[in-house]
C-alpha cells in the first residue's frame, strides 16, 4: 500500500544544495525487510553534515537525512518484527545513503532494527539516540577497563554537545565525578541538569594539559568528542593505567601527541564506532540506557521540535551553537 509522507529532502542543483519539506511517496523508498512509521527522530552532527551536502557523509542526492529513528513496524517480511512492533534504528547506513528519520517512513534491513526496550518510550529513545548510544559505548569501555567512581574524576570534552552531555549525565547517574571541558558559558546546564562537579574552560584546559610533553595525572579516565589539542591534553592528564575513549572530531581530525602517556602511564586510547557496533553490544547498551544508565534529567536535556523547525536547528549544530539534544517529533 502506497503512503504519502512528509520529509526534509536535500536536493542538489548545479553544485548547490537545497533543503525543503516535501511530500514523498513510500514508493520512493528502497525495498527492504522492514517498513517503519517514524514517530520520533533526533538531530546529530552527522545529520547536519548530510543536510549541508557533505559528500563524506552522503554521496547521492536527493536525500533524506536522519541517522536515528523510533517508531512502529507497518510492514515486514521477517517474523521477528511483526506489524505493530515498537522499534528503534540508529547508525549503520541510515540517514547517510539510506533515507533516514527526517522522513515519516523508513525502509531498512532487519539487521539494523532493535526492539524498543520496555522501559523506554520512543521519545526517550530518541532523546538518547546515537549520542546516547555513543556515550554508552564509551562508558561501557571505561567500566570494562576497571575504572570505578572512587578512582577519581572522569574528564569529558564537548560537554554541552550531544554525546558529551549524555556521557556526563550517565556518568553522574552512575556515581562518577565529572570534569566537563567546554567553550560555552552553560554552567547551570552542566551542573544542575547534567550533574557535573567541575567545569574547565576549553582554553584553560589546553594551556594546563597540552603545553608540556606530560602534565599532572588528574583524571581516572576521559571521554573525548572533540579531537585535536583537547584529545592530546586528555591523553596527558589521565592517571596510571587509565583509558580515554575517542568518538568525535568537531575540533580537529588531527592528533599531535607523544608516546609518553602510553609508555610511562600504560594509557589505553579506545576508538568508539557507534555506526557499526555489533548488534549484541548495541542491545546490551540500550538495555542499560533504559534502566540504570538513564540520565536523571533526560527531559531537561532535550528540546522537542517539529519538521518545520528542523533546518535552523541543523544550522545551529553545524555552527556549534547547540546545547544538549534536539528531538524531532513527526506529526
Amino acid at each position: 500500500m502506497t503512503r504519502l509522507f512528509k520529509a526534509l529532502l536535500i536536493s542538489q542543483t548545479e553544485g548547490n544544495f537545497h533543503k525543503e519539506i516535501k511530500e514523498i511517496s513510500t514508493d520512493a523508498l528502497p525495498e527492504n525487510d522492514v517498513l517503519i512509521k517514524v514517530s520520533y527522530s533526533s538531530l546529530n552532527y552527522k545529520d547536519a553534515l548530510s543536510a549541508s551536502g557533505n559528500k563524506g557523509v552522503t554521496r547521492k542526492f536527493p536525500h533524506v537525512p536522519g541517522i536515528d529513528a523510533a517508531g512502529v513496524v507497518v510492514k515486514s517480511s521477517k517474523e521477528n518484527f511483526p506489524e505493530g512492533t515498537s522499534v528503534l534504528v540508529t547508525g549503520f547506513d541510515l540517514g547517510m545513503n539510506t533515507w533516514g528519520g527526517f522522513g515519516q517512513y523508513i525502509s531498512v534491513p532487519a539487521q539494523w532494527v532493535i526492539p524498543l526496550p520496555d522501559a523506554l518510550s520512543p521519545k526517550e529513545a530518541m532523546s538518547l539516540g546515537t549520542a546516547g548510544l555513543t556515550a554508552g559505548l564509551s562508558i561501557d569501555k571505561i567500566i570494562r577497563a576497571g575504572v570505578r567512581p572512587d578512582h577519581g574524576e572522569v574528564v569529558v570534552s564537548g560537554a554541552t554537545g550531544g554525546v558529551g552531555s549524555m556521557a556526563a549525565a550517565i556518568l553522574a547517574k552512575l556515581g562518577f565525578d565529572v570534569a566537563a571541558v567546554s567553550g560555552k558559558n552553560e554552567d547551570q546546564f552542566l551542573t544542575s541538569v547534567l550533574g557535573v562537579k567541575q567545569i574547565i574552560n576549553r582554553e584553560d584546559f589546553v594551556e594546563k594539559y597540552n603545553s608540556k610533553p606530560m602534565s599532572s595525572a588528574d583524571f581516572a579516565a576521559g571521554i573525548d568528542n572533540v579531537g585535536g589539542t583537547i584529545l592530546s591534553g586528555i591523553l596527558k592528564s589521565v592517571k596510571q593505567n587509565g583509558i580515554v575513549t575517542c568518538c568525535g572530531n568537531v575540533g580537529s581530525a588531527e592528533l599531535n601527541t607523544i608516546v609518553f602517556p602510553f609508555i610511562l602511564r600504560g594509557l589505553t586510547l579506545a576508538g568508539i564506532d557507534s555506526a557499526q557496533a555489533p548488534m549484541d553490544l548495541r542491545k546490551s547498551v540500550w538495555q542499560s540506557l533504559s534502566s540504570d544508565w538513564k540520565p536523571l534529567h533526560l527531559t531537561e536535556m532535550i528540546q522537542e521540535i517539529t519538521l518545520n523547525e528542523l533546518v535552523p536547528k541543523l544550522d545551529d549544530i553545524l555552527a556549534g551553537k547547540a546545547t544538549g539534544r534536539y528531538v524531532l517529533k513527526h506529526e
